[in-house]
């Protein structure tokens, strides 16, 4: 790339925002040879089929994992024909790729400046491409990441909600996922809606969505592809591991306090849940 893909306005609204912000961002990959729909199937026959997710596109805000119906055709088909195939694909941990890993390094490379003083090193770097029919919607969810969304064809719109409304999703629920008892799809209640801010991404846009902020996505009424630039972080690993710690003391009968947002750092209670764990792996 000849010249950085975030301008500078959008590194000055990236730092204003993190970590615990959404911000809405610019970019220059829409031209991108790894990002077209021909090499997007290529990249999904070279891919494990574990890597690979694909729905109906055709879903409700709110939805039970055990409740997607499966997809019926193949994923390069899907693909290939995502125009009326009326679906959505996620390519997931694209950096098993080379040419992908060199793409989403150099993304993340431009922001490390930003991002590691505040939140500590940039960990696990992952890259997720989605390829999505005309009106399809990613039901409500959350994910672990610092995470930012890039549009490279198409619109949609992501609602973002409050990471530490606890109406929204609870502190228990916060604990089973890290233990890996609760899937990202979340509840859904329609009084929820007003607590969302709907970020409208086309072409060259982006959305910076903080660790753990439920969100839901609509896309527009042409196909999209969009790519996910993830990273774990320091302060990201803590805010998990105090919530296993914080499970482990539900269990026993005490009511413990959240772990804190951004800038708090957690620590004590991260701390005892990995001294917790280095014990029950030597027992």
């Amino acid at each position: 790339m000849s010249q950085p893909v975030f301008p500078a306005e959008t590194r000055a609204a990236f730092a204003a925002a993190y970590p615990a912000s959404p911000a809405k961002l610019l970019h220059r990959l829409t031209e991108h040879p790894l990002l077209t729909i021909d090499a997007l199937a290529e990249l999904a026959q070279a891919l494990p089929a574990g890597e690979i997710e694909y729905n109906p596109g055709a879903l409700p805000i709110g939805i039970a994992p055990d409740d997607v119906p499966k997809a019926q055709m193949g994923v390069v088909e899907t693909i290939r024909t995502i125009g009326n195939s009326g679906s959505w694909v996620a390519l997931k941990r694209v950096e098993q790729v080379p040419a992908y890993r060199d793409l989403l390094h150099a993304l993340l490379g431009e922001l490390r400046d930003v991002v590691e003083p505040r939140t500590g090193a940039m960990l696990l770097l992952e890259g997720y491409i989605f390829v999505s029919s005309p009106g399809s919607v990613t039901p409500f969810h959350f994910d672990p990441e610092h995470n930012i969304l890039l549009q490279v064809m198409g619109e949609k719109t992501v609602t973002v909600f409050p990471v530490e409304d606890e109406d929204l999703l609870g502190a228990e629920a916060h604990e089973l996922f890290h233990r890996g008892e609760h899937h990202r799809n979340l509840p859904w209640r329609d009084e929820f809606a007003a607590k969302g801010q709907a970020i409208p991404i086309g072409p060259g846009e982006a959305i910076h969505i903080p660790v753990k902020a439920p969100h839901w996505v609509q896309n527009g009424d042409q196909p999209s592809i969009s790519l996910s630039v993830t990273w774990r972080s320091e302060w990201s690993y803590a805010e998990a591991d105090a919530r296993a710690f914080n499970h482990v003391l539900r269990r026993i009968g005490l009511r413990p306090a959240s772990p804190g947002p951004f800038p708090a750092q957690n620590r004590a209670k991260a701390l005892a849940w990995r001294a917790l764990r280095r014990l029950r792996r030597a027992a």
